[in-house]
């Protein structure tokens, strides 16, 4: 599932650019199109998402929140 939030992630995010004129038409297809792009968004989200929670495990132990 979360690949497919990773592509429409990037097709927008690849709209973005080429409004603001950072990047041709051409590039943002095969951006958006990508998969090596979108498992390196995939493997990201992944590792930003375990590090906030395991951040959030270890700040309940250190104020006492964790029973």
């Amino acid at each position: 599932m979360i690949a497919v939030f990773t592509r429409i992630g990037l097709r927008y995010g690849a709209g973005v650019l080429v409004a603001r004129g950072l990047m041709g038409a051409d590039d943002a297809s095969a951006f958006s199109t990508d998969p090596d792009v979108q498992m390196v968004i995939e493997t990201g989200a992944g590792l930003v998402i375990s590090a906030i929670s395991e951040s959030w495990y270890w700040l309940a132990h250190k104020f006492g929140w964790a029973k």
